[in-house]
């Protein structure tokens, strides 16, 4: 297992700039019809420094973190694996140092008001974990699959430097937290990512003169790769959380300069749980901040009228769902969220009878999403299963798994519908029609 010293030193670290402008030769494409996409759920329990030995928890919950990038990468293709790309949805890591707006949004005239939900922000404690714990963990984790694939990260609400409740829209007074989901806190705003520019932006050793790193926005909040499977180039376009018009328009330029290529859009925040594109209550940025473009407006503006998308993966909400849309082109899109950090197995196992477990969120379980797609041609599909590092199984392996989770995150469903959430097959039957034959 990495230590965190290899990380300390490359969390701190600043390399040369390559240009937004630079255009490296293409990834190679691989040969094939099969490969697979791993999915990175938030991370965010898992490297929150609250939740480690030095702390009290009983184990140290990042070592399930660090169990998901090992795995990914002894599955690689360059290990001899299928795994060809990695796309991780947002929410790295647990807390933000900053609980007022920064520079940039102060200077647009945005205001914070107290929140009992981030009083504890401004703690010494927590600015420090964050550059002695958290980012160091983030970094040695990644650190195993760098320079060995194609591989991009979205920031999440949790990865900003600052996080406040606008003034305008303040917390009901009797708001307060407690067990479950809260409410009545107002609404949030996020500002500032310079803490994520220097772990994963452009300039770090992670994307500096790779040449599937072909284009960033925002130096390295908003990225486009290119990598080649099955015969054929793919793009993926990572974008920060409800991204405003300029964050489109460069998406938009990046999509002009790769016509008719599979494009994967990978964002934070997009799908929630029933299967409704929208913003968690608490992070309407939109009304509190009109530049942002909520999930809806996303679709609408971006996604729907670039027929090259055909798929969207988002985190962020607790749980599993997935919805299909035509496009104006009349061609579909799939958008699958998944987001596993609120599952707690792992913690009950090692500390049965412990009070905390009746009341503490989570830390995932080590649950993650592996999309092996087949291209054969005439029955072209993706079948999606996750997978646990922990559990060393499939969700559909584990006769106890919708007895641990359901009644959290679907307690609507039928148990084997709870399994049909996290194990399925999409019909690519108009790929095609849309991107035409493979390439040798």
């Amino acid at each position: 297992m990495l230590r965190l010293a290899v990380g300390v030193a490359l969390a701190c670290a600043v390399f040369a700039a390559t240009p937004a402008s630079a255009q490296p030769a293409d990834a190679a494409p691989l040969s094939g019809a099969r490969f697979t996409l791993a999915v990175i759920p938030d991370t965010q329990n898992y490297i929150d420094f609250h939740n480690q030995r030095a702390q009290g928890f009983p184990f140290d919950a990042r070592e399930l973190f660090f169990d998901q990038l090992a795995y990914v990468e002894r599955h690689l293709q360059a290990e001899g694996g299928s795994i060809a790309f990695v796309s991780a949805v947002g929410d790295v890591w647990q807390h933000s140092p900053g609980d007022k707006p920064d520079p940039d949004s102060a200077a647009r005239g945005l205001r914070s008001t107290p929140s009992v939900l981030l009083e504890q922000a401004a703690s010494p404690q927590w600015r420090d974990a964050i550059v002695q714990v958290e980012l160091p963990a983030a970094v040695a984790g990644y650190t195993m699959i760098a320079g060995k694939t194609p591989f991009a990260l979205v920031p999440g609400n949790h990865d900003y430097d600052a996080v406040w409740t606008d003034a305008r829209h303040p917390p009901d007074p009797s708001a307060h937290i407690g067990p479950g989901r809260p409410s009545g806190l107002g609404i949030l705003l996020l500002g500032g990512l310079e803490l994520w520019r220097r772990t994963f932006g452009r300039e770090t050793a992670f994307f500096r003169g790779k040449p599937w790193y072909v284009s960033s926005f925002h130096d390295g909040a908003d990225s486009a790769v290119i990598f080649g499977a099955a015969g054929r180039r793919f793009l993926h376009l990572g974008l920060e959380m409800q991204p405003d018009d300029a964050v489109l328009d460069w998406a938009r330029g990046v999509i002009a300069r790769y016509p008719g290529v599979p494009t994967i859009v990978t964002t934070h925040q997009y799908l929630k749980p029933d299967g409704v594109r929208g913003a968690d209550p608490m992070l309407q940025l939109s009304v509190a901040d009109p530049r942002h473009n909520d999930p809806e407006a996303l679709w609408r503006k971006f996604i729907a009228v670039n027929d090259q998308i055909f798929l969207v993966l988002n985190g962020h909400e607790e749980g599993a769902a997935r919805r299909v849309d035509l496009n104006v082109k009349g061609h579909k899109v799939y958008q699958l969220l998944s987001d596993y950090q609120e599952r707690r197995q792992s913690f009950i196992d090692v500390a049965p009878g412990d009070p905390r477990t009746l009341h503490f969120p989570g830390v995932g379980d080590g649950w993650m999403r592996l999309m092996e797609f087949d291209l054969t041609p005439g029955d072209e599909k993706v079948h999606v299963r996750t997978y646990s590092t922990y559990f060393h199984a499939d969700a559909r392996d584990l006769p106890n798994y919708a007895r641990w989770y359901k009644a959290v995150e679907h307690p609507d469903l039928t148990d084997e519908q709870f399994l049909d959430q996290d194990d399925f097959t999409l019909s690519l039957d108009d790929f095609p029609e849309r991107f035409g034959k493979a390439r040798p």
